[in-house]
């Protein structure tokens, strides 16, 4: 259950999220386009990464400002943390899809795909 500043105190999700719907998710965004970098799947808008899939298959990955990280991290602990080093520090944020609450993911990914997505295409959607 999610307690308003909390964050969960019990598992919230029915079930873990595959990757394959991680990808759905991240594919769900106007203008996206699934590529690859570092030999393992990435998701573009603008020809930007704002989302990836870790090589360990088990986490995802949102590029999100670190005021944004902070926030999510408050309201959903078990499933969002820190990438590690400066890729944290500015704010990108692991997933881990065995804790993973679709609507948190989605959250999460919005947040990156508007902080990436180049001005024009951002206009054509708000």
């Amino acid at each position: 259950m999610y307690k308003a500043g909390i964050g969960y105190d019990e598992p919230h999700n029915a079930k873990e999220m595959t990757i394959n719907e991680f990808r759905a998710l991240a594919l769900s965004f106007p203008e996206t386009e699934e590529s690859s970098h570092m030999d393992h799947p990435d998701f573009r808008v603008g020809g930007k990464i704002f989302a990836t899939i870790a090589p360990d298959g088990e986490r995802g990955m949102a590029k999100l400002t670190p005021t944004q990280q902070e926030t999510i991290l408050r309201i959903a602990p078990r499933t969002f943390e820190p990438a590690s080093g400066a890729w944290g520090k500015r704010g990108s944020t692991m997933i881990k899809l065995s804790e993973a609450d679709e609507a948190d993911v989605r959250h999460a990914l919005n947040a990156a795909w508007r902080n990436t997505a180049p001005p024009k295409i951002l206009s054509k959607y708000d």
